[in-house]
């Protein structure tokens, strides 16, 4: 029987322990713990440590659901999160960091233990009703997927949206999922008043390496779809193509952008890739399998982009990157941009219809 070891060491398509329709394939140490699990005996005893779980859904009732950040090169200061963890499965995804605060890995726990916030639309309410409250615009998500697969079921972000468009408060959502669709009559509602934004996110059209990099997510041209539906019903759209891996589909950003383009988005943005914390294990392990023959000259790509070195906290430059690999990636945008985007941009949001008096009937909450 093969061990451990030469198991992972095989060749993607061989690898017989490769977890199919997951993201990461470990289950990172989270740093707040002491004790960590290791896999030491590949026949029988750590079964469950490398079975490939069904997601398990938990339940958190929290006391305030906008989270306010401070940092200063996000375009968004509030936020607001109905879902903690994501079960999309994309290896890069930065939210996976904070999995560990709840006590679970940042690796597959992240994908297969989903948190979610059913009272979040009460708690809305409650948020716009605080005595001189003035409106800001708000994200929906600014960390994990608000319409990932569970929100079918739910309807949390739906709810969110019913309050948004009560109170006539500006929103501005990101996904890479279809679902966004199944509200199209209240984004419609919000977009006559210039009081929402939608953010498609897609970084890359060939449907192998999403498949391999974002397990569950939809289609390149599912999005594109959403993209043409949403333009055509006079929602303002813009693209996120997130995050640019040099190496992976750095090439393909001239080709995403005109797709986007002839479907109707008004504007483009794009980070590059950056591995904090956990996220540089689970990467680096998946692309050791997955694309065995380029691991190491991918890797050394994201560090020349981020001074030598996987993890990057410094502003400014952990969301763009810094030096000639990362300066090549912004050169490339900057032409697509021009070449298809010329012209267009989204109308600004507008605060002036905030209505704090939808709230009177609050107190019988």
């Amino acid at each position: 029987m093969l061990n451990y070891l030469a198991i992972l060491l095989m060749p993607f398509e061989e690898n017989k322990e490769y977890f199919k329709g997951r993201g990461a394939q470990i289950n990172t140490h989270n740093k707040f713990q002491k004790n960590k699990y290791i896999s030491e005996h590949i026949e029988g005893l750590d079964e469950e440590m490398l079975e490939n779980v069904r997601t398990q859904i938990f339940e958190e009732y929290p006391k305030k659901i906008v989270s306010i950040s401070n940092s200063p090169d996000l375009s968004f200061m509030h936020s607001i999160n109905p879902y903690q963890g994501c079960e999309h499965g994309c290896l890069y995804c930065y939210a996976r960091n904070s999995h560990e605060y709840w006590g679970f890995s940042a690796g597959l726990d992240f994908e297969r233990k989903i948190i979610v916030k059913r009272n979040a639309a009460m708690l809305l309410e409650k948020f716009f009703n605080k005595k001189g409250y003035q409106p800001q615009t708000i994200m929906l998500s600014g960390n994990t997927d608000c319409y990932q697969p569970i929100e079918r079921k739910l309807g949390i972000t739906r709810s969110l949206l019913e309050v948004f468009l009560k109170y006539k408060h500006p929103v501005s959502i990101i996904s890479k999922n279809n679902l966004v669709l199944r509200d199209i009559d209240l984004l419609q509602e919000l977009s006559k008043l210039n009081l929402v934004h939608v953010t498609v996110t897609i970084n890359s059209l060939n449907e192998t390496l999403r498949q391999q990099m974002e397990p569950r997510t939809v289609t390149a041209r599912s999005r594109l779809m959403v993209i043409n539906k949403l333009s055509s019903a006079n929602i303002p759209v813009r693209l996120m193509m997130a995050p640019i891996v040099p190496g992976l589909n750095s090439d393909e950003i001239p080709n995403l952008m005109k797709a986007a383009a002839d479907e109707g988005i008004l504007a483009a943005i794009f980070t590059v890739i950056r591995l904090n914390g956990s996220i540089a294990e689970v990467f680096t392990d998946w692309i050791h399998k997955a694309y065995p023959d380029r691991a190491e000259k991918v890797l050394n790509a994201i560090a020349d982009c981020h001074g030598g070195k996987l993890n990057d906290s410094n502003w400014g430059r952990r969301l763009r990157g810094d030096g000639k690999v990362a300066e090549s990636i912004h050169q490339l945008f900057r032409i697509s941009v021009n070449r298809f985007l010329s012209g267009r941009s989204l109308p600004p949001l507008d605060f002036r219809h905030f209505s704090p008096a939808a709230g009177k009937q609050m107190g019988l909450f």
